[in-house]
């Protein structure tokens, strides 16, 4: 099986082209490929196949084998790897997900522009047990504390912690007890965000599925909009991840009904081949 390797600011992926829709993600292969020591070492794994409403499905699975609805950075890696691939010579796609579709656009400097929908506020739509119309100001009991998220959807379940220092070891140990704590359904990712200036925001991600990761095109959407609702910050902002910088926006001050746009750099890193043992 061929395969490339890509990433969005460190967050990265094993894309395969399937165009006769004949392979199967299983989640033991997923994890083998996904293995930093013993794989070729990911978030995920990507199959690229054919769809009939869109120019392509994106067939995508976490580095745990889980399957997932949505990754925006994966999203934007496929534009570049298709184009590579020669499945396709257009600069703007539309790509099947698990969350519906979405619009890509590959930019005259290289970076990829997805629009990622509208952001999903109603708590059994994302999903999440909260009484209300949205869960911006949820709280959950985890162990001894009580911990306030703002709960939203991009496609996936994202829950964003608002704190003073994103490097603060303990967060990453909160992020596992978030992920998988009883008021989420479905599981969530869990953001720590930190608004530096009105335009610009950092964070650190725990993904479903992958732990933590360098970056999360999703997450960095949720922590966009909830910072434009809860702390008033500007239309386009740049999140900063460890792993780099992505630009979002979002005209939803008004119009909570308007998509998110998601736009940052793509790298190939490599290609090759797997062997089946």
């Amino acid at each position: 099986m061929r395969f490339a390797k890509y990433h969005g600011i460190g967050n990265d992926f094993v894309l395969v082209a399937d165009p006769g829709d004949s392979l199967k993600l299983e989640s033991e292969f997923v994890r083998r490929v996904c293995d930093r020591r013993f794989g070729v070492g990911a978030d995920g794994v990507i199959r690229v196949a054919p769809a009939e409403d869109a120019d392509f499905f994106m067939d995508y699975v976490n580095s745990d084998g889980s399957i997932g609805e949505m990754c925006g950075n994966g999203i934007r890696c496929l534009a570049i790897f298709a184009r590579s691939e020669g499945l396709t010579d257009k600069t703007k796609l539309r790509v099947s997900t698990r969350a519906g579709i979405r619009t890509l656009d590959v930019l005259d400097d290289g970076r990829v522009r997805a629009d990622m929908g509208p952001p999903i506020f109603e708590p059994s739509a994302i999903p999440v047990k909260w009484d209300g119309d949205d869960a911006l100001k949820a709280t959950f009991q985890v162990e001894n504390d009580t911990v306030q998220a703002a709960c939203v959807s991009m496609g996936n379940p994202h829950a964003v912690l608002y704190v003073e220092n994103v490097e603060a070891p303990r967060l990453m140990t909160l992020g596992p007890i978030l992920e998988t704590h009883d008021a989420f359904p479905n599981g969530t990712n869990v953001e720590y965000a930190h608004v530096e200036s009105s335009d610009r925001i950092r964070m650190r991600v725990w993904e479903r599925g992958s732990g933590e990761t360098l970056a999360c095109g999703t997450g960095a959407c949720a922590v966009a909009v909830v910072s434009r609702v809860l702390k008033d910050t500007r239309e386009t902002v740049t999140v900063v991840l460890p792993g780099g910088e992505l630009e979002v926006s979002w005209a939803g001050w008004l119009d909570r009904d308007a998509p998110v746009y998601l736009t940052g750099p793509v790298s190939k890193s490599f290609e090759g081949e797997l062997e089946a043992r």
